[in-house]
């Protein structure tokens, strides 16, 4: 596909990546694995609260097509079929869920070298539409999206946003919740870090006049540890660590706690990612 300004839905994803993915307070343990006929397995099994879930996943690839198969343990069935290379500059996905077939969904993403156009349309009588739409450069892109439900013919969201990316740096503004909500981020790489990065991230809330300042860093200890910290205005402070345990196979554990509360119980989560 062609290299262009990207999906909407990828507007300050770096940031929001280093301020939030791997971290957990729950308890996880995911083992993988995959063999050259293009067949993977993956099984989860979380728990939360006291309360254990899981599910098992299964990823098939062939040539053009890529099919996805999960079953969790309230018995819930999602399959995902997605086929790129129809059109040059195009990508299909389709999904289904059972025993709940309404929240089936067929998406077609169109890549141009200065514009990208997703759609995407629920698989039930009066389906909502998502669309979305960037145009600009890998460099700088500007663009928005809606969702229309054609039952009641409203119109559930529109947001509209600018991203910026450099090679040692990404911002992006998103304007949000029908114009009530504005976030802005910003990520730099910083060699003083070994590879890692430090982000910030502004959110307003216009309705309830609501600040929130995020900060947060990542920083590699060796090519197989990594470190990462944030905290916010209203002193919630997180930080874990994740250790490469061998190729593919990682160890997080994570905590998070009020700095403003200090006498309540700080939270801790466990990740382990086995791929034998």
């Amino acid at each position: 596909m062609k290299k262009g300004p990207g999906l909407f839905s990828d507007f300050g994803k770096k940031a929001k990546d280093l301020l939030n993915k791997d971290y957990t307070s729950d308890q996880k343990f995911t083992i993988s694995s995959s063999s050259y006929t293009g067949l993977a397995l993956v099984s989860n099994i979380v728990n939360k609260g006291g309360l254990s879930s899981g599910d098992v996943a299964a990823q098939y690839k062939h040539q053009n097509a890529v099919v996805d198969f999960k079953l969790d343990t309230e018995s819930n069935i999602l399959t995902t079929l997605t086929i790129t290379d129809l059109h040059p500059s195009a990508k299909t996905v389709a999904s289904f869920k059972l025993p709940d077939y309404n929240c089936g969904k067929l998406e077609v993403q169109y890549f141009h070298e200065h514009a990208t156009v997703a759609t995407a349309v629920g698989l039930k009588k009066s389906p909502a539409v998502d669309f979305s739409a960037t145009i600009g450069t890998p460099g700088i892109a500007f663009g928005a999206e809606a969702s229309y439900v054609t039952s009641s013919g409203e119109f559930t969201k529109y947001n509209a946003g600018v991203n910026m990316t450099k090679p040692d740096s990404n911002a992006s503004v998103v304007l949000a919740d029908k114009g009530d909500s504005l976030k802005v981020s910003y990520l730099h790489h910083l060699n003083q870090l070994n590879g890692g990065a430090v982000v910030g991230e502004i959110a307003r809330k216009f309705s309830t006049n609501e600040n929130t300042l995020t900060v947060g860093c990542s920083y590699l200890v060796d090519p197989h540890t990594l470190v990462k910290a944030k905290l916010n205005n209203h002193g919630n402070l997180g930080a874990l660590v994740q250790h490469e345990l061998r190729p593919k196979s990682f160890l997080t554990i994570s905590g998070a706690f009020d700095t403003k509360a200090l006498e309540k119980t700080p939270k801790f989560g466990l990740a382990l990612s086995l791929k034998p």
